[in-house]
């Protein structure tokens, strides 16, 4: 399915200070289905297809790890607060309930 992946993590504006809490914004296309939904032309349900896990990894350290349902709206954004203590790579990685993952990456810079 091709409106499905192009992770984005939004930039974080920097350098910036030892200690800084930044907000990290980040977005993915994805259909998020929830199994629930009726195709209008057949009536047959949708299958599920959703994002069910996000985890984010900081420094080598997990910072967040998120359980998603099919209850989240499609081309899901999402924000968290992370406290910048070294510069280094952010990642966060998308996994769907039906194996598929996805990943980006950010530069954080502090000074």
């Amino acid at each position: 399915m091709s409106d499905i992946g192009g992770p984005r993590i939004a930039e974080v504006k920097g350098p910036v200070a030892p200690g800084t809490i930044v907000e990290i914004k980040a977005a993915i296309r994805h259909p998020m289905e929830s199994g629930l939904r009726k195709n209008k032309d057949t009536g047959e349900l949708v299958p599920a297809h959703f994002i069910e896990k996000i985890e984010a990894v900081y420094l080598d350290k997990p910072v967040l790890k998120a359980t998603w349902t099919g209850s989240m709206s499609q081309n899901p954004f999402f924000r968290f607060n992370l406290k910048a203590t070294k510069s280094g790579k952010l990642k966060v990685t998308w996994t769907d309930n039906k194996g598929s993952s996805w990943s980006q990456e950010t530069e954080i810079k502090v000074q």
